[in-house]
């Protein structure tokens, strides 16, 4: 009889092993064999928790996706942050050790470049741009002219996505990652003044 909340820790050991297989071996490199190996299990274990593959790697996107929220909600220190405290939380966020380090930078690029080719990563990649834009429309709403919201989101969006993308293709430091999340704080910062009420 399986002991009580060994499915949990089953299966993030099995997330852990595929993140540490995709940065080793990349996605197309990663297989039942790399992660059960990695994981020291046998390959019957991925199936029975995740259907085989490609659920794995789905549950391993979303773990990704988790972690993001929570090291957004991990700033949270007031009970009721104000509108620029909270974009300065969702830009920290992007940035933290946890979506710099090279094991979550790699796998994510992997992701993007399956969501070109998958469904799946094609909704999950939605998911994580609709969240991104939801947040930062939230409390951008209420420091700027409604007629200039949309385009202001986007830009700061694109800002944060496009500095955490030059920073894990160049392999940064973490240093350098939070060094371009203040950059993304600079331009909210400007953006912000510039068409506030």
């Amino acid at each position: 009889m399986p002991k009580v909340g060994m499915e949990k820790i089953r299966k993030q050991q099995l997330i852990e092993a595929t993140l540490a297989s995709i940065e080793e071996h990349g996605l197309q490199g990663t297989t039942i064999v790399s992660i059960a190996k990695l994981a020291g299990v046998s390959t019957g274990i991925i199936s029975h928790y995740f259907g085989g593959k490609t659920g794995l790697l789905k549950e391993t996107t979303l773990y990704l996706l988790a972690q993001l929220k929570i090291d957004f909600l991990a700033q949270f220190k007031d009970k009721k942050p104000s509108a620029n405290q909270r974009i300065s939380y969702i830009i920290n966020a992007n940035f933290t050790s946890t979506q710099s380090s090279n094991k979550a930078a790699v796998a994510w690029l992997s992701f993007w470049v399956q969501s070109m080719h998958s469904d799946e990563f094609r909704k999950l990649q939605k998911l994580n741009h609709a969240r991104l834009a939801s947040n930062l429309k939230f409390s951008l709403k209420q420091l700027i002219k409604y007629e200039h919201l949309d385009m202001v989101t986007q830009i700061l969006a694109a800002q944060i996505d496009g500095q955490w993308l030059r920073c894990a293709l160049a392999h940064s430091s973490e240093e350098k990652f939070k060094q371009a999340g203040i950059y993304c704080q600079q331009l909210a910062d400007d953006l912000i003044e510039r068409y506030k009420y």
